[in-house]
């Protein structure tokens, strides 16, 4: 085994010293795997938006124009038991100088009575602030997160729409962070930032802490340069209500969230001049797992989920008079192909160099990879220190952790795969937490 090493460190130090030397690209060509040429001109462009967000934000003279609508905070409560107080009271002390009217809808109010009753309990506080109102809705019978949604739409009366988890909290400035973008008429959604409020917790959360920062902060920062956001957040997502409205609300099913995004992205073929934006300085804190089965438990929705909405109820949407060929082709490449397609490609790879290949070649190969996603986590954690965090002192504790930030990467990648096999062969969205199983087994997808 030492003498394997050996060769290895041989070999990387060799082709390291000479990365100009023809035998280095042929190296580079022949084993490394192609998805990392797949993914750099994605990381490419979400540089360049970072990079055009900054000079943007710091040399254009903001455009301020008074315009305080009416904002319905839709709270879909389900077991979050005196945790919403949290959720509320951020809401309450919103400095937003507008009308904030909350939502509480706490589902299968019949066994939740704990949510129900702290939820209860905040409306004399929240009623007796100016422009603040609470009321609580009880479903009694659970109905799933959708179901909760789309009651809390049938009574809001705002012009702009927030669906909220029970268990996020808020910072003060998020209502008029998120709001002024909806002085623009074409803007018909905004998507929140989410930071892990548990993050000090372990390793499994510090991780998740990271992963947050970058693909969720940083990378929409740089995709809403471009109108191409991925995804609205079910956690945190602010929608022009009367669009959602004209869509029919929220859809039956699980993965709400994405379903919504990809059915409001179905108009921008048609209306180029549509927009989804994402807002940094609109920020959310929510708890992740703890443990790392919790973790896994989690992806392995999520990413099933992915499965569910682009093959079984989504599949007709990949058109570009649907979507226009910009969306279209994000949704294809950082959609279908890298959360479907690229797990398998990696796994494949993986026992292809193995089997094959020498270890000390092996380790070589994969030493340089290693090494690649480590330069790309550290390009992204600068910048996103440098020019976005509004933490960065918080955020700089986490650095001595950038080192396990590829590895984590490689075992969500690999376990995407494996969500993906579970969805497509035991239709896993069927046995969803989101909603009771007689409100999924209608969904005909």
């Amino acid at each position: 085994m030492t003498e394997i090493l050996r060769q290895a460190a041989e070999l990387l130090l060799q082709l390291l010293l000479s990365p100009f030397n023809q035998g280095f690209w042929d190296f580079i060509l022949k084993f490394i795997p192609y998805v990392v040429f797949f993914e750099l001109p994605i990381y490419l462009l979400i540089f360049v938006g970072n990079v055009r967000y900054v000079l943007r934000r710091y040399w254009k003279v903001p455009q301020w124009r008074p315009y305080r609508p009416l904002v319905s905070c839709l709270i879909t409560c389900y077991g979050e038991g005196r945790d919403v107080e949290c959720t509320i009271r951020s809401l309450t002390e919103q400095i937003y100088p507008g009308t904030i009217e909350i939502i509480a809808i706490v589902d299968g109010a019949t066994q939740n009575s704990d949510t129900l009753d702290a939820a209860m309990a905040m409306r004399t506080m929240v009623n007796a602030r100016k422009n603040r109102h609470l009321t609580v809705l009880p479903k009694w019978q659970r109905g799933g997160r959708v179901s909760a949604l789309n009651a809390g739409l049938n009574i809001a009366g705002g012009s702009v729409i927030m669906a909220l988890d029970g268990d996020t909290s808020f910072d003060n400035t998020m209502v008029a962070s998120a709001v002024r973008h909806f002085i623009d008429p074409n803007v018909v959604g905004v998507a929140g930032c989410l930071r892990v409020r548990n993050a000090s917790r372990n390793l499994v959360t510090r991780l998740q802490a990271i992963e947050y920062m970058l693909s969720i902060h940083a990378s929409k920062v740089g995709l809403s340069e471009f109108n191409i956001v991925n995804n609205i957040s079910g956690a945190f997502g602010v929608f022009r209500a009367a669009f959602v409205r004209a869509i029919g609300g929220w859809d039956s099913g699980t993965a709400e969230d994405l379903d919504l995004t990809l059915r409001i992205k179905n108009y921008f073929g048609r209306h180029p001049h549509l927009r989804i934006r994402f807002e940094p300085e609109a920020m959310g804190h929510t708890d992740v797992p703890d443990t790392f089965r919790g973790f896994l438990n989690q992806r392995l929705r999520w990413d099933g989920d992915l499965f569910y909405l682009y093959v079984r109820k989504h599949y007709l949407s990949f058109n570009p008079q649907l979507l226009g060929w910009r969306n279209l082709i994000m949704q294809l490449w950082t959609g279908m192909f890298f959360q479907l397609v690229m797990p398998f490609m990696i796994l494949s790879y993986t026992f292809y160099v193995m089997i094959f290949y020498p270890p000390a070649w092996v380790l070589a190969v994969w030493a340089l990879v290693y090494l690649f996603y480590l330069g790309v986590t550290l390009v992204f954690y600068f910048l996103f220190i440098v020019f976005l965090s509004e933490r960065p002192g918080p955020d700089l504790k986490l650095a001595v952790f950038l080192p396990l930030v590829p590895i984590f990467t490689f075992i969500t990648r690999i376990w995407c795969g494996v969500a993906t096999l579970n969805e497509w062969l035991l239709k896993s969205h069927l046995d969803s937490s989101m909603a009771p199983w007689w409100v999924l087994r209608k969904t005909k997808y």
